[in-house]
């Protein structure tokens, strides 16, 4: 199998920012919040990518910022999908009132822009990494519901499905066993944009001050935080903007590989 050279860098970039995120403690070089230098000093041999605000090594923030923006937006984006396709499935599967009833509810939530839902919830709940990903993953379900529920309704019409329903199969199992394996490809694509998203999403309410609070750091937060470098030219604040930019791209290179790899389900098979 040939892997096109946007896929190949996207998987590159993407592995080293998950192996950043796993190996943050053994890798950055100062501890994250230690002041070790003066204020916005520039890049050197000893400060690779200068010192922020109050004098803490941008490379080490950046490093740990990695390790907590990745984790907590990839358990916020399993949490959407797990949710999401199961209701998305259930629904698909079971038609009639029980699929109206969940297709109106998740309009009703998308009909409100998710940041707005997220900045009242977040102002009222305690800020903790748990309230944080329940409250992304529950949001960005709908998102999931919406595209789980599509892709089923066309397999539940596929002459496997029918057999496996006339065979009296129950609907657990033709969810898990006949929709599922046919439905991986698309969800997959998807996966990486959602979490893209999540990422996109923690640094926005981190900027805004109800994301990932302090002792912790993440790429948004550093961004607030140094934001007001930028009238004295310190690149302080864009770092880790670059950084969040970086990562979208390379994950977007392979959800896009994966894509166009994607096959009709009119050739799905059923298990």
């Amino acid at each position: 199998m040939r892997i096109p050279l946007s896929a190949l860098i996207g998987m590159i970039f993407t592995g080293g920012f998950i192996f950043v995120a796993i190996f943050a403690h053994w890798i950055a070089p100062y501890p994250i919040n230690d002041p070790v230098g003066g204020v916005w000093e520039a890049p050197s041999a000893q400060f690779w990518l200068g010192t922020d605000t109050i004098g803490r090594d941008i490379l080490s923030r950046l490093i740990y910022g990695a390790q907590v923006t990745i984790f907590v937006a990839l358990a916020a984006s399993i949490l959407s999908f797990a949710l999401g396709t199961f209701l998305g499935f259930t629904a698909a599967v079971s038609g009639g009132w029980l699929d109206q009833a969940l297709s109106r509810s998740v309009d009703l939530m998308m009909a409100i822009p998710s940041l707005i839902v997220a900045l009242v919830l977040l102002s009222v709940l305690p800020l903790n990494l748990t309230v944080l990903v329940l409250v992304i993953g529950i949001l960005d379900s709908t998102r999931v519901f919406r595209l789980s529920r599509a892709v089923a309704a066309d397999i539940a019409v596929m002459e496997y499905v029918e057999a496996a329903k006339l065979r009296g199969e129950k609907g657990n199992w033709i969810i898990f066993k006949e929709i599922l394996p046919n439905a991986l490809s698309p969800l997959v694509a998807e996966f990486g944009l959602r979490f893209i998203f999540a990422v996109l999403f923690i640094s926005t309410l981190s900027f805004l001050g109800l994301g990932i609070q302090p002792p912790l750091a993440d790429w948004g937060g550093m961004v607030k935080e140094n934001r007001d470098g930028l009238i004295y030219g310190k690149t302080a604040a864009m770092l880790p903007a670059a950084a969040i930019a970086a990562l979208a791209i390379s994950v977007n290179l392979v959800a896009d590989w994966i894509l166009t790899r994607t096959s009709s389900l009119k050739g799905g098979r059923g298990g």
